[in-house]
Formats: C-alpha cells, sequence, structure tokens
C-alpha cells in the first residue's frame, strides 16, 4: 500500500467516522445528516475520484477508488458514492463534463435498450440504486449514429420510487420523452456489459468493506455480551462462528481486491478482468449470505433490533448481492468462459492469477 492509498483511506474514514458514524446516523430522527455528509464527500474529491482534474473531478486511479469503496463499506454507507464514482467514470470515459451532484448509472436491458431518436429518448432502467435520491444518470442510448454515452437531469424523468433492501431508494426510470443534458459517442469498449463489469467490482468491494464491518461488531459483542458468567467469547461455538466470519471477510477482500487490481492493470476489459470480476462478485455475495447469517447469530435477537446497527449491515450486504447481477448470474458467467475455452485450459487460467 503506498503513501497515497493510505491518505485516501484515511480521509474516507475520517469523513465517515465524523459524519457518517452507524450508531449516530440509526439514532438520528431525520435525515439531516445526509446533505453535511455529502458536502463533506464532494468537497474532498471523493465522489469524483475517477473524474480526471480536466473534466471536474480529482484524477484518482482506478486503485484509488476502489479504496475508497471498500473503507465506505466498513461504516454501511447510505449515499450514493459507489453510483456516483460509477456515473463519473462512465461520462470521463466518452470525454464529458462531469456535472456537480449526485450520480447513478440507469442501465437498460439488452432485449430492451434506451434509444434517442430526434433528441428524444425512449425506453426505461429498471431497479437503479438510489433512483430518487440522485440529481443526475447516465446511461448508454441506441441512436442512429451507435451507441452514445449520456447525462440526463434525474428532474426530466419519470421515476417510480420505492425502497430497496438495504432501506436505500430504489426504482424504475422511464425516460420516454426526456433529452440528454450531454452526450457524446461511447467509446470503443465502453457498453452496457463494461459498465455491469464496473458495477460487479464496486459492489464487491463494498461488500468487503461490510465484511469487515460486520466482523469487527461481532468481535466487540462477543467479549462484551455474558452469559452464564463469562463472554460468550469464550465458548467454543461462538469462536467456531467468529473464525468463519472472518474466513468469509478475508475471501471476499481478496476476491474484490483481485478484482480491481487487474482493472487497474488491464488495457481493456478482456477475458482476464472478466474472470475476476465474475469470482469477485460471486465470492463476495456467496460471503455476504454466510458472513450476515453469522453476525446474527453471534448477536441473537438483539441484533434484529431497528435499535441496533447490524441490519444497516446486514440489509445492505442482502441488497448488494443482487445490484449489477447476483452471484448465481456471475458463476453461470463464469461457467460459459471456462466452457468456451476448453478443460484444458481452466487450471492455466486460474494458476496465473
Amino acid at each position: 500500500m503506498t503513501e497515497t492509498d493510505n491518505i485516501i483511506i484515511d480521509a474516507t474514514a475520517r469523513i465517515f467516522q465524523e459524519l457518517g458514524d452507524p450508531q449516530t446516523l440509526n439514532n438520528a430522527p431525520d435525515d439531516a445528516w445526509r446533505e453535511p455528509l455529502w458536502a463533506a464527500l464532494e468537497e474532498s474529491g471523493l465522489t469524483l475520484a475517477w473524474v480526471p482534474d480536466d473534466l471536474g473531478g480529482a484524477g484518482a486511479d482506478i486503485s484509488d477508488g476502489f479504496d475508497i469503496l471498500q473503507t465506505a463499506g466498513r461504516f454501511a454507507v447510505a449515499v450514493p458514492l459507489a453510483e456516483t464514482l460509477l456515473a463519473g467514470w462512465a461520462l470521463s470515459k466518452a470525454n464529458l463534463q462531469v456535472p456537480q451532484g449526485a450520480m447513478s448509472l440507469a442501465l437498460s436491458s439488452r432485449a430492451n435498450p434506451l434509444r434517442l431518436t430526434d433528441g428524444k429518448l425512449a425506453g426505461r432502467a429498471e431497479a437503479v440504486p438510489f433512483a430518487s435520491g440522485v440529481d443526475h444518470f447516465v446511461a448508454l442510448a441506441e441512436t442512429p449514429d451507435g451507441a452514445a454515452v449520456i447525462q440526463i437531469d434525474a428532474a426530466a424523468c419519470n421515476i417510480e420510487t420505492a425502497m430497496g433492501i438495504g432501506g436505500d431508494p430504489q426504482g424504475n426510470v422511464r425516460f420516454d420523452g426526456a433529452a440528454p443534458a450531454a452526450l457524446a459517442p461511447a467509446p470503443a469498449g465502453i457498453a452496457n456489459e463494461t459498465l455491469m463489469l464496473m458495477g460487479a467490482a464496486a459492489r464487491a468491494t463494498q461488500m468487503a468493506g461490510a465484511l469487515q464491518g460486520i466482523l469487527e461488531l461481532a468481535v466487540d459483542y462477543a467479549g462484551e455480551r455474558v452469559a452464564f458468567g463469562r463472554p460468550i467469547a469464550k465458548f467454543q461455538a461462538v469462536q467456531h462462528n467468529l473464525a468463519q466470519l472472518a474466513g468469509e471477510t478475508a475471501a471476499a477482500v481478496a476476491a474484490a481486491g483481485s478484482a480491481a487490481d487487474s482493472i487497474h492493470h488491464a488495457d481493456n476489459f478482456n477475458e482476464a478482468v472478466f474472470f475476476e470480476v465474475a469470482a469477485a462478485k460471486t465470492r463476495a455475495g456467496e460471503a455476504a449470505g454466510e458472513g450476515a447469517a453469522i453476525a446474527h447469530q453471534v448477536h441473537g435477537a438483539i441484533g434484529f433490533t431497528d435499535e441496533h446497527i447490524l441490519h444497516r449491515f446486514t440489509r445492505r450486504l442482502w441488497a448488494w448481492r443482487d445490484d449489477f447481477g447476483s452471484e448465481s448470474e456471475w458463476a453461470v458467467g463464469l461457467g460459459a468462459l471456462v466452457a468456451a475455452n476448453g478443460a484444458d485450459q481452466l487450471w492455466p487460467m486460474v494458476a496465473s492469477r
């Protein structure tokens, strides 16, 4: 880890400790905390870390952005930080100036792509993270001249507001009749599949961070909770559970880190990047399911109450498992890649990493 990495991680952690502490937010009477937290993230440049300086961003590299996301995951971040990072990255790839404010990717399906005709959009995107909590959407649209990266103001869209399992806004976005605020031809290699890969890597990284958060919560609680005259951490069954949770956390951190490193060093989103991201999203998703169950088992009934902060982590872990493709979907894609290359290439493919 470089000195720059440490500075970025420390800056991110300090902002969340001061303005986004899970216990403080859990006890807050309203959402008044969101504005100062988001303002601090924007002022520090963390929201646009993946955007070059000349396009209005901080000019950090890919690995820095993933460090930010893992650190934020440890606090069960309840603001669209990952979404804004991803949207800013997509805009910068098309050399578009990045606007101020929160953003989210709004990806249409391959079967029903978003279309731009005569300056007007037609189509929809489903289950968009923070759909009703952002200022802008970024998407890919089919035009008569080919695919284009577009930025559109949220106020110009029809948003079907809903709440995701993590407690954050999530909904369907209808673009029919709306006009983009900015657009540019999509550069080579930038497609919905590319954005899905970046989104999956981001969610795997957030899940790794959240698992680190619940591991810390579970270890602390087991050391404090007394039963039959001694801390429950002294019981072998609890120790076994905590060791298993530590193992799941380590696996998720390693897989997500490998995917981020692969993206950082690759010139394009090639087969190797797909392999790493698919493996990371699959493994982190499995770890999220197992880890959340163990953490709740260690905490017992108190972990299911609104007053305890554990649910802020586990509900987002469950939500992030499905965002940008569930582990089942990515496992199928990974299997298809292995099958296409043939059995003889499986071991070289794994051993080269």
